[in-house]
This record gives C-alpha cells, structure tokens and sequence, in this order.
C-alpha cells in the first residue's frame, strides 16, 4: 500500500458513480452481496476478537467500522467518539469515510448520516468500495490491475480445465467448476478434480466452498443454492469471493516460491562443502603417500652384491611403472577439483576456498617437486652403485688372481734365500749360486711391478668401499711384508756369496745364459698367459675391437717368441752336450735357475691352448655388443618417433585451446575425442618400456642413435596426459561460467576471437602490449602505462579502470572489489579474473539479502524463525541443515526455540563466520 496510486484508484472507481440503486434492491442481489461482505468483514474481524452479525446494523456506531480499517490496513486510525448519541456515531463513521477517501478511493453519494440510519444500499456499497480498495486494487497481473486482473489470474489458473471458461464474475461460475478448478490447480490432493461434472452445480459449490473454509481458512461467503437459483448472479459477491482465493494462493506460491530459492542456495553450499571435504581427503592421502615414499627414495644404504642392487633396481622399476602412474592421475585429478571448486563458488557468489594448512595446490606441487628430485638422485645412484659394484667384483677377481700368481711365486723363496748351501759348496759351486742368486734378484725385480699393482687394486678396492676390504687388506700386507723380507733376505744372502766369491772362481756361463734368458722369457710367458685368461669389461662395439686389435698384435709376436724359446731350449741342450762330452758333475741341475725345458715348453703349450679360447672369448664379446647395439638402434628407432609425436601433440593440443572451431560443446567433444586417441598410443610406450627394460638388464648405459632417454618419454607422456586433462577441464569451466553468467556462444567467440588476434606467436598467453590491445579492442579503455610491463593491472590500475567505466570508487568498496578478484592478496588482477568480476557483475545471482528475504517470508515476517517453520517449509535434509547451524536469536522479540536466520544468510554467503 505503500506504493498506492490515487489517480489509478479514482480511474477504476469511475464506473461506481453510475450505482445502480434499483438494481440493488434486487432481493436475490442484496441477500448475496449480504453475506458474503459479512462473511468478508468478519475474516478481517476476527483476527481483532470480533465479528458482525447484521451488517447495515453493526456498522452504525461506526467503531467496528474503524477497527475493519485498522486490520485490513495495518494503520491506526484517530481515536474514536465512545458516545452513544447520533452525533458520536456520525463522528466516527466521518473517520472511517475520511480515512478511505485518504487512500485515493472517491466515495460518490455515501455519507456518514446514512449509514448512521442503517440504509442498507449505502452500507453494501461503502462495504464494495472498501473491499475494492483493499482487497482487489492491489491484485496485478502482467501489467493489469483490479478486475481485470483478478480476472486474468483466474483465466490463466482455470485454462487446463475441462468445462471451465472463466469471461466475467457471474454466470461464468454458476456450474462451480471455476472455484473447484483454482484450489484444484494449487491444492490438488483437497479435490478429486475427475468426479465433477457440469450437470451438478449444487455439488460443485458445495465442495468448494466447503474445502476453502476447512482448509484454506476461506470462509463461507455465498450458499450453493442462491447462485444456482439467480439467472445472474451479483458480480460484486463473486469477485469479493474469488479474490479470497487469489490472496490465499498468492501468499502459499511466496511461500513455495521462498522455499525453493532456500533450497536451491543450500544445496549449493552442501554441494560445495562436499566437495571441499573431498579436496581435502585426496590431497592428504597424495601428501601421505609422497610422505612414505621420499624416505624410500633418498635411502643409500649401498648393497654388497651385484644381484641385491638388480634387486632394488627391479623394485624401482615397479615403482615408476606400477605405483607412480596411479598418483600422477590423482595429482592431476586434485588440480581439475581445485579448479572446479573456485569455478563453482565464484559462480555462485562464495568465497574462494582456502584449503587447510599445508594442502594448497602449490603445497602438493612442492611435495610433488621433492619426489620427483628425490626420485632421479634414486636412479643415478642405483646406476652408479652397479657400475661401482661391478667395478669392485671385477677388481677383486683381479686382484685373487694377481695375489694367487705371487703366492705362488713366492712360495719357499724365504727358505730358499736363507740356505746355508754356500758354507760347504765348492769354488764352482759357488760360483754357481751366486750366479743363480743375480738372476734370483733379476727375477724379483721383474715381480716388483706385480706387487705394484696387487698394491694398487688393493688401494683402488678400498676407494671404493668394497665390502670385503678387510680380508684384502690382510692379503694385501701379508704380501708387501713377505716382499720386504724376501727383499731383505735377499741381500743378506748377495752379501754372504759376495764374502765368499774370491774362494768360489768357477761358473758355467751356459747356465748362467740360460738362466738370464730363461727368466724373462718365462715372465712373459706368465704375463702373456695372465694377459689371455684375464677378464675384461665392455660396453662398445668400439672397445671390443679394440681388445681385439690387441690380440691380434699379441699373436704377431708368437714367432718370435717361438724363436726365443728354441734358442734358450739350444742354450740347455748346449749344456747337456757339454756336460756328456766333459764328463761334468753338475748333478743334472742349472745351479742358476729353477726354470727346466719342461717348463718353459709346459707353459708355451699353455700359451698356445689359450689362445684360441681368447678368441672364442673375444668373438662371444663381440656378439654381444652387436647385440647390444641392435637393441640401442631398436630403441633409438621408436623414441625418435615418440618423442617427436609427443610435442606434436602437445602442439596441437596448444593450437585447439586456442582455435575457434564451433561451439564450447564441440571444442570440448573434439578434445575428448583427441584424449581418446592419445590413450590408444599408450600401447607403444609401454612397447617401449619393453625395450628400455632390455636395455637396463644387458647394462646398456649410454645410446648414441638417440637424445631420448626413458626418462625424457615418460615425462613428456605425464605432461601430454595432463596438458589435454587441463584443456578439458579449461573448456569445461568455460562452458560453467557461460550458463551461469548468460554469455551468449556469440560473445564466448568474440572473446577468443580478440585473444588469438593478438596472441601472435600461438603461445596461449598474451605480452603485456598484447594484452593490452587485447583489452582496447573489447571496449575497455587502459591508460596506465604500468600494465605494459608485467601483462597485469595493479591495485590502482584496476581502480582507474573501474573509475573510467562508471563504478564509484570509494576505498571501502574498492576494497570489496579487490577482495573478489585478488582473494590471495597478490596485488595484480589478472585478465580472467578481471573478465570473472565484470560477468558476475551484471549476473543475476543469488545475494545474502535475497536469502534473508526469502526466510522472513517462511517466517511469516518475524525477525527470527523456528525448528517446526523450517521443517513445515523446507525438505528434511535442508531443514536439519539449516538447524544444525543456526544460532539461538537473542532478540527482544525472541521465544523459546527462535534461530537467528539473519546471520546463517550472510555467513552463506562468506560475509560472516557459518
């Protein structure tokens, strides 16, 4: 009432000046228009503890005349005269008549003496203007007010009606189909709408008019009977009656109307809230997982063997093949989540999600970062502690092998070098041992280079933490102090030949030739046979043809060595012969040398025997390598297809999100389409996993057919997968903002159209002067020349922008703005979010005042509301919802049980704590 418009009032009157009183007196008319306008008044009386029972006469002092207005208006009228005289109760009715003609309402030819008097026609129509005024002027319908659109109302409820064509308020409702057709079409289950029929209109009233009164608090205005007997009956009485029916329907499809807009708020929140929790439960399980498995990863502890550190190799392998993939999908799945969730609560007007501490995406990012760092120092040092380790065992074979020569060598060279043989020797035989004693010391100097590098394989095995030092080191210094003592042992003895050599002339020069000869060659021929039974380790084909070479030059010397041997085996026939012609006692031994012909053609025959093995050895090497190397070509061959299909894909993949071909719809079906195809090619990488595994099990560290390594495959597969999950997601979100904010296909294109126009280099991201341009060519005018340093507006940038457009920019407001599209408070405001801002802007989206709006009117306009209201007008779920998280209302007007629905609605919306 508010918002009455007199001139309206006294247009729609008009037609009343014309009161046709003959008509009036119409008994069949009066007795209508008698009852329902008592019926009427008494509804509003009622609720003031009173009623009327004759209305021409309980008016007549006018002070139930006063109190209708102060109910129905929910104004107080002047104070009333309390006399009984006449002039009293004309004072009061005046009150009353001045007060409607106050609201705009022109009386034509009522005046107070009348209705004082009891006239009866003056009564009904002071009654008709008041019930026109308060009760049928305020209806409205698309544009028409009044009558007519009391009338358009209950056209518009009645048309899926059988035999129901509401034209006017009389005879249009003689048959009772109209009134049973609007509490049907509000309240279907209070009526079995299908048992009517039109030949029935007495049982049609009555039902009506019975069900309004019981359950819609409608009360009895008119009899079956006095509408079915009157040819016409009075309009005025329909239209109070029916305009009953519009108020008490109108005010359940408020009510209906602010139930839903709760509900639909609500669902919104719980729907977000579970999604947070979600969030919330996948990074904790992601951060657990990288937790466990850091630790795993940056173990050292190094294994003594070649098969435990396989072992772990294995155990890695598993991990990038079984275990991480898994957790890379979960890593990308939390990020599109993330994603999502901002997306949705900024479109529905929410703060953005702040997740727990330690849980942001750049927080699993930063985890993700260590594994993955922790991950490759994993696999290097897998790498490097097989190659120690097979370093080491090649080493200490080595080094067993070296040692067991010297040993034997060595072995009773103590005893030897301390014989007292010279003390009773003669002359000759003196000569002989010192003789043999020189080439003794020749040999030892031959052996020096040996105990050398036994020294030097020692040293290297301890560099290397090999795990049995221990027993090599006591190998080791058992050999150097034997060496020490046979060096000392040694001269000890030259220095006793020595005092005895004048006494001792005699020497067999043979001998002593044969010896010098002897020794060296018999050296070689233990180097030449240590040389072929020594082990070797390769990983080119280059290397083993080099070792190759080698022996083939060691074979070139073989005729000559043959030679030499034929000539020192002549040097001891010489001898023999000597010995035979001169008869000489030389006890059938060379006092010079241990080395016999026997020997040295024993050990040339080993030479021989060795050879050929070395060749076989050498020739299975060989193969190997080639083997090795098909698998390097093989290998080669696929990544250096892969990995170029790879940043093909990722290129395409960038020129898709940033073409426009059809719809967000058919972008997003193409992409799907495209993630098909890329899935499908999952098969060859793991072919060449396959290969990679080959590779690793033949100990293959280095491949010059490619710049590709495993490593570079998988990561660039990871990336692809999730660069085409992000895409997906991108347009996805596009698609969510456009339906939310009603962005037309049209603009949606404009906006990419503007982007790639500028985007020159098809990077997917614009320069500070792109963006500009950008933003220029969209009608949004940027003067501050900051912008074209960083592509972003600062605060006062952005401030300057929304100035320039219209907005007021207070610093409270100013703050508000900044809050929404900078909520992490990184003083720049990027493009989208600054397009985010302007759409949501001029959204039509749900505000904390609309909420609280809509729950005044489920509380029936009272500033808190109850438990029985909420679950009378909300769904269970909802209801207990809004339940569980009201606070008491602590009011002046609270009672028992009041929940404070004020504050709920603002904490929804982020502007206080929930």
């Amino acid at each position: 009432m508010d918002h009455y418009d007199p001139q309206q009032t006294n247009d729609y009157m008009q037609p009343e000046e014309d009161w046709d009183r003959d008509l009036l007196l119409d008994p069949a008319w009066e007795k209508q228009q008698r009852k329902t306008f008592t019926a009427w008044c008494n509804s509003h009386l009622r609720k003031a503890g009173t009623q009327i029972e004759n209305i021409e006469e309980d008016f007549r002092d006018g002070l139930k005349l006063m109190l209708l207005l102060e109910v129905i208006s929910g104004e107080r009228l002047a104070k009333p005269e309390r006399g009984k005289m006449r002039v009293h109760k004309i004072s009061n009715v005046n009150k009353a008549l001045d007060f409607i003609a106050s609201k705009g309402v022109k009386l034509v030819s009522i005046g107070a003496e009348e209705i004082v008097d009891g006239n009866v026609k003056m009564t009904l129509g002071m009654i008709w203007t008041i019930i026109l005024r308060f009760a049928i002027q305020d209806i409205s319908v698309e544009e028409t007010s009044a009558k007519e659109g009391l009338l358009l109302w209950c056209q518009r409820k009645t048309a899926p009606y059988k035999n129901v064509n509401i034209q006017n308020f009389h005879i249009s409702w003689k048959d009772g189909l109209g009134f049973c057709a609007l509490i049907h079409r509000h309240r279907p289950e209070l009526i079995d709408y299908g048992k009517l029929r039109k030949d029935d209109p007495l049982n049609n009233l009555n039902t009506a008019f019975d069900v309004a009164e019981k359950y819609l608090d409608i009360p009895k205005m008119l009899d079956a009977e006095d509408i079915v007997g009157t040819a016409r009956p009075d309009e005025k009485a329909i239209m109070t009656y029916v305009s009953s029916f519009y108020h008490a329907f109108s005010g359940a499809q408020k009510a209906e109307t602010a139930a839903n807009r709760i509900c639909k708020v609500l669902a919104v929140n719980q729907e977000n809230e579970q999604l947070m929790e979600d969030y919330e439960k996948l990074a904790s399980d992601l951060l657990e997982w990288i937790r466990r498995t850091i630790p795993w990863l940056e173990n050292r502890a190094p294994e003594n063997t070649m098969q435990a550190m396989q072992q772990k190799l294995e155990d890695f392998r598993d991990y990038r093949r079984l275990h991480k993939p898994p957790k890379v999908q979960e890593k990308c799945q939390l990020e599109i989540n993330f994603n999502t969730l901002q997306t949705k609560l900024r479109l529905s007007n929410r703060p953005a999600f702040m997740p727990s501490e330690g849980k942001m995406v750049s927080d699993i990012n930063n985890a993700w970062g260590g594994l993955e760092q922790a991950e490759k120092g994993y696999e290097e040092w897998l790498l490097n502690e097989i190659r120690r380790l097979e370093r080491l065992d090649h080493l200490a074979e080595k080094f067993r092998q070296k040692a067991s020569i010297h040993e034997s060598w060595t072995d009773g060279k103590e005893a030897m070098l301390q014989q007292k043989d010279y003390e009773t020797a003669t002359l000759s035989e003196i000569k002989a041992l010192l003789k043999k004693h020189e080439a003794f010391e020749s040999d030892l100097a031959a052996h020096q280079d040996r105990v050398e590098q036994i020294a030097a394989i020692a040293q290297e095995l301890n560099e290397l933490d090999y795990y049995d030092s221990p027993s090599v080191n006591a190998r080791c210094q058992k050999i150097c102090d034997q060496w020490d003592n046979l060096g000392a042992l040694t001269q000890k003895r030259r220095e006793a030949l020595e005092r005895t050599e004048k006494l001792l002339e005699t020497i067999d020069q043979l001998y002593l030739e044969y010896a010098k000869r002897a020794a060296p060659f018999n050296n070689w021929m233990e180097g030449a046979m240590e040389d072929l039974q020594d082990t070797f380790i390769v990983h080119t084909i280059e290397e083993i043809q080099g070792l190759t070479t080698a022996h083939e030059q060691f074979k070139a010397t073989l005729p000559d060595a043959d030679k030499e041997r034929q000539a020192i085996l002549g040097i001891h026939n010489e001898v023999s012969k000597i010995v035979q012609t001169y008869h000489v006692n030389m006890a059938g031994t060379n006092p010079y040398t241990t080395i016999t012909p026997h020997e040295i053609n024993g050990k040339w025959e080993h030479v021989r025997q060795l050879v050929p093995r070395r060749d076989q050895a050498l020739m299975e090497e060989h193969a190997r390598q080639q083997q090795n190397e098909r698998l390097r070509k093989q290998f080669g061959a696929q990544a250096n297809v892969i990995g170029p299909w790879i940043q093909t894909k990722m290129e395409e993949i960038g020129r898709i999100s940033i073409e426009m071909h059809g719809t967000l719809e058919d972008q997003l079906n193409h992409l799907r389409q495209y993630e098909k195809s890329i899935v499908n090619y999952k098969p060859k990488i793991d072919q060449l996993e396959g290969d990679h595994q080959l590779i690793q099990e033949a100990l293959i560290f280095d491949n010059k057919h490619t710049n590709y390594t495993m490593e570079h495959i998988r990561v660039g597969w990871e990336q692809l997968l999730t660069t085409i999950a992000r895409t997906i997601n991108e347009v996805e979100n596009q698609i969510l903002t456009r339906d939310a904010k009603g962005i037309s296909q049209e603009q949606m294109n404009e906006f990419r159209a503007s982007f790639n126009h500028f985007d020159r280099d098809h990077s997917g991201t614009l320069g500070p002067e792109e963006f500009k341009a950008c933003l220029i060519s969209l009608g949004y005018d940027i003067g501050n020349d900051a912008q074209k340093k960083t592509g972003m507006m600062d605060c006062e940038d952005f401030r300057a922008c929304l100035i320039s457009m219209g907005y007021n920019m207070g610093e409270a407001e100013f703050a508000r703005i900044m809050s929404i599209v900078d909520p992490n408070r990184l003083g720049v405001v990027t493009f989208q979010a600054f397009i985010d801002f302007m759409s949501r802007e001029t959204a039509d989206t749900d505000t904390a005042d609309q909420v609280m709006a809509s729950f005044k009117i489920l509380a029936g306009d009272k500033n808190y509301i109850t438990v029985d209201e909420l679950r009378r007008e909300l769904p269970p779920d909802q209801a207990e919802y809004c339940i569980a998280r009201m606070a008491p209302y602590n009011g002046r007007d609270a009672v028992p049980g009041a929940l404070d629905y004020m504050s709920f609605s603002t904490a929804l919306y982020g502007e206080s704590d929930l």
